[in-house]
């Protein structure tokens, strides 16, 4: 069974086209017309192996906060529609990434029930034209519509483009882990039976 999603959001505010392969080899194609999450998104794919095609439309005259947003909507969306039922899972996924002097510690759990740790201090407000504090706002949006636990963790780091960079690229290989099928899990990895 191909773990594949195609989603499409259109809203007043942004235009969004996204595919999503979680059995891929890293390829990306992003083009959302924020640099620093293209970027972003670009390492994240790499890191988890994912392919993924983003396209991004929106009001960034304003800023950038409903388009970063709309594409965590959007790409949670696709992880929980490529995932399916989620019969053979692993579900949970863990990696600690080191960027130059800062280090991130993801910790994942697949099970359905939304949650947001960030333990994140950002030593300035902004990367670019980028506001830092959007990154958690695109973490939130893609907990809330996966349906996932999400625990981000930086004990330690001084260049806020190395934090974010080894936040995102633990969460992929977080992710990677924890969706990767495990064909001695029968079902779903729950004593409940469901997640």
């Amino acid at each position: 069974m191909a773990r594949k999603a195609t989603l499409e959001r259109v809203t007043k505010e942004t235009q969004i086209r996204l595919s999503l392969a979680l059995d891929g080899k890293g390829d990306a194609k992003i083009c959302t017309s924020v640099p620093f999450l293209d970027h972003m998104l670009d390492l994240f794919a790499r890191h988890g192996l994912f392919d993924l095609e983003v396209e991004a439309k929106g009001d960034i005259d304003i800023d950038f906060h409903h388009t970063v947003e709309d594409i965590g909507i959007v790409l949670g969306e696709a992880f929980r529609q490529a995932l399916g039922d989620k019969k053979g899972i692993r579900r949970y996924g863990q990696a600690s990434v080191p960027m130059d002097e800062a280090l991130a510690n993801v910790t994942v759990d697949l099970s359905g029930r939304p949650y947001l740790v960030y333990n994140v201090e950002l030593p300035k407000v902004k990367i670019g034209e980028f506001d830092v504090e959007l990154a958690r706002e695109f973490f939130q949006a893609l907990t809330n519509n996966l349906g996932a636990n999400i625990h981000f963790n930086v004990p330690y780091g001084a260049n806020v483009h190395h934090i974010l960079e080894a936040c995102f690229k633990a969460l992929a290989r977080a992710f990677d882990q924890a969706t990767q099928v495990d064909p001695r899990i029968e079902g779903v990895m729950s004593t409940k039976g469901k997640l």
